[in-house]
């Protein structure tokens, strides 16, 4: 019997080299984020004359380039630093696989080889390590360090603002922070505010057109020529435009579209592809969502689709009505479900916005669904 891998891999593919599909793959330009990029060069040039930069923040949806843009000043700035023999370091966290200020720090330990263990340490241990890395000039004279910290609002929610603290006190460190939640700051307590004292970046969402161009210069890269149908590629550009300018979706898009093209055996990726991959893509996702979420928050987001389901404006004082009603006596409290919310909304599935309500009457959040019903209603009863 022939080798199962041996014969998948015999089978002709539409396919040159996915790789370039993946958004993780960082090309040599990035399509209409010259903007960005300069923004953060800016800021970073300063450690070419041995000056510690400011902080940065970056803000921006989910699939605007943010990581991108990050990474690729950073491999041009180490080589810069050196062909000019500048003691520079930018050193990346991705803070979903680092949650704690211990995790992160024995983490950047060992990326600048010191052997740091990532449990057994107490955290003076730990930072102690960190900060001899730059009193004994293990890197040679003025070091500057920057620590690129992707998607922080997941460890300072988990673990609360005592990294950055201990960053914005260590000497000749610089910090970037990645966030697709413009209000992680709530997470920090003044007395690090005043340390971090950031510059901001704001990345806009792509347009359908930036987002065909995207693709264009990766389907070059990734698919034999002439197998994409004239409308392909716009079809994705414009269903991820919708998706809030979501450059990841559209390579998603793209890929899984391939991807049926080899399945069905066509040398062809025709457009009826591209939206029965968009409902495989978001039917996954909102499974694998809300499979993992904790018990209470399926009852809100419940509560939630209840409400759609009846047309009612969704505040949150109605919310957690209709919530008591469904869980009958076991339920949280009212407190508490302003924290699901804001949980649910960084995960995509709701969107909230405030309303005023006119003189004397205050303003309201108003909550709503961002996926649609009836793929929440399979994942919620699967």
């Amino acid at each position: 019997m022939m080798n199962i891998f041996e014969e998948l891999g015999e089978k002709k593919s539409i396919f040159k080299c996915k790789k370039y599909l993946d958004h993780r793959f960082l090309p040599d330009y990035l399509p209409h984020r010259d903007e960005q990029i300069k923004s953060v060069a800016k800021y970073w040039i300063e450690a070419l004359g041995n000056v510690t930069p400011p902080d940065v923040t970056i803000y921006g949806k989910t699939g605007t380039g943010k990581t991108a843009v990050a990474k690729f000043a950073k491999k041009q700035l180490e080589q810069v630093a050196r062909d000019k023999n500048v003691n520079v370091r930018v050193e990346y966290i991705r803070c979903t696989d680092y949650t704690t200020e211990y995790q992160v720090i024995a983490r950047l330990c060992q990326q600048m080889g010191q052997d740091v263990p990532y449990r057994g340490w107490t955290k003076a241990e730990v930072v102690h390590a960190f900060r001899n890395l730059f009193k004994k000039n293990v890197f040679g004279k003025n070091l500057i360090l920057i620590i690129i910290l992707d998607e922080i609002d997941i460890l300072l929610k988990n673990d609360g603002d005592g990294l950055l603290y201990t960053l914005t006190r260590t000497e000749n460190v610089a910090i970037a922070s990645i966030s697709n939640y413009v209000e992680f700051k709530q997470f920090i307590k003044p007395r690090v505010k005043s340390s971090l004292r950031d510059r901001e970046i704001v990345f806009p969402p792509y347009n359908a057109q930036q987002l065909v161009d995207i693709l264009e210069e990766r389907a070059k890269l990734s698919f034999n020529e002439g197998s994409l149908e004239n409308e392909v590629i716009p079809l994705c550009a414009a269903l991820a435009a919708r998706e809030e300018g979501d450059a990841r979706y559209a390579l998603d898009l793209l890929r899984t579209s391939g991807e049926l093209a080899d399945e069905k055996g066509t040398d062809i990726v025709h457009e009826d592809y591209v939206r029965e991959a968009k409902d495989n893509i978001e039917h996954n996702k909102v499974t694998d969502i809300v499979m993992t979420l904790p018990s209470q928050q399926q009852k809100v987001l419940e509560s939630l689709l209840y409400l759609t389901n009846h047309k009612e404006e969704i505040t949150s004082g109605r919310l957690y009505d209709v919530y008591k009603d469904i869980t009958k006596g076991d339920s949280v409290s009212y407190r508490r479900i302003f924290d699901f919310i804001n949980e649910l909304e960084m995960l995509g599935l709701i969107s909230t916005k405030t309303v005023s309500r006119g003189r004397g009457k205050g303003r309201t959040n108003i909550i709503d669904l961002q996926c649609d019903t009836h793929l929440l209603e399979d994942a919620m009863w699967q």
